[in-house]
């Protein structure tokens, strides 16, 4: 189960089919209880998206506990970076 942003789909996770839009990915947020978000790929031109890719490949390498792209940070972060990525 994922968090979805207004007008986002969710993806294929754990043998249960979703629906996902092409321009979109899934990626994995929390300290200690992960919850998936599925966000345009538009964010990854996002300076503060870029920095929070940064501190993932710092925390994970390419190891992703998740299988997916974990990003370590609150959720709270998260939504403020996706709010201002948003509005960029």
């Amino acid at each position: 189960m994922g968090f979805r942003l207004p007008g986002i789909s969710t993806t294929k996770h754990g043998g249960e089919t979703k629906n996902m839009s092409k321009g979109y990915l899934s990626v994995y947020v929390g300290e200690s209880q992960k919850k998936r978000f599925v966000v345009p790929i538009s964010y990854l031109k996002s300076h503060s998206f870029q920095n929070l890719l940064i501190q993932a490949e710092v925390e994970f390498g390419f190891n992703h506990p998740m299988g997916g792209l974990t990003i370590p940070c609150t959720e709270e972060a998260f939504i403020e970076v996706t709010k201002s990525s948003n509005s960029s």
